[in-house]
């Protein structure tokens, strides 16, 4: 899903550079607001979890593989505007130092995966736990709160690439859905195993109310 460079029209990549600047300072000052002293390291942690898991790969069909996105993960357990401080600083050392995505792409990349898939996750979570209780429903929510996230973000990649002129969109669309709803499922699972261990580990009820960094409390 790491957009490369040359793949993006500049009126597609320089708006989504300036949407996703935006959102990173609004993250930047919504968090600062809301993290204390003790809290930060449990960013750090999540940040190194996340940038850790992406490098292991997963078979998914055809030969091909899928790795962790990680927007779920941090959105449920940390709030959607640290989730998006994680990925972002994720996604831009993997550029600098793996070369995965383009500079020129960074402004898409970051919107897509650091923002746009951890607040669709949030949204989904929240949306199925507030009238679902327990843990079979809080597993649900997770589950599908990780698979949606990776669609959205994947969706948003596809009709940038589309809006570029890069891949038409009858072709770029199947493809890029198709592959990465099996990726969802293994972003879920995936989610869902590590969450489930945090919340018993941290004696978390209910992750994304009562969370790791404490900054998820309603107040997004």
């Amino acid at each position: 899903m790491h957009i490369p460079d040359g793949f993006l029209d500049p009126k597609i990549w320089v708006s989504a550079s300036a949407i996703s600047a935006g959102a990173v300072a609004t993250a930047v000052t919504k968090t600062r607001r809301v993290l204390e002293d003790r809290q930060v390291p449990a960013l750090g942690v999540m940040g190194a979890f996340i940038f850790a898991a992406q490098m292991v790969n997963f078979p998914v069909a055809g030969g091909t593989s899928g790795h962790l996105l990680g927007g779920a993960l941090a959105a449920v357990l940390l709030g959607p505007w640290s989730a998006g401080l994680i990925l972002t600083t994720v996604l831009v050392i993997q550029m600098l130092f793996f070369y995965d995505g383009g500079l020129t792409a960074l402004g898409a990349n970051v919107l897509n995966m650091a923002f746009i898939a951890p607040w669709v996750a949030w949204g989904v979570y929240r949306l199925i736990t507030g009238p679902v209780r327990g843990n079979a429903g809080r597993t649900i929510a997770t589950f599908l709160a990780s698979w949606l996230s990776v669609m959205a973000a994947a969706l948003a990649c596809t009709l940038e690439i589309a809006l570029s002129g890069t891949v038409p969109l009858k072709v770029v669309l199947p493809a890029m859905m198709g592959w990465h709803a099996l990726i969802g499922i293994g972003e879920g699972l995936i989610t869902v195993v590590v969450i489930t261990f945090v919340s018993r580990l941290w004696g978390l009820e209910q992750p994304g109310q009562k969370d790791l960094a404490g900054v998820s409390r309603g107040r997004y």
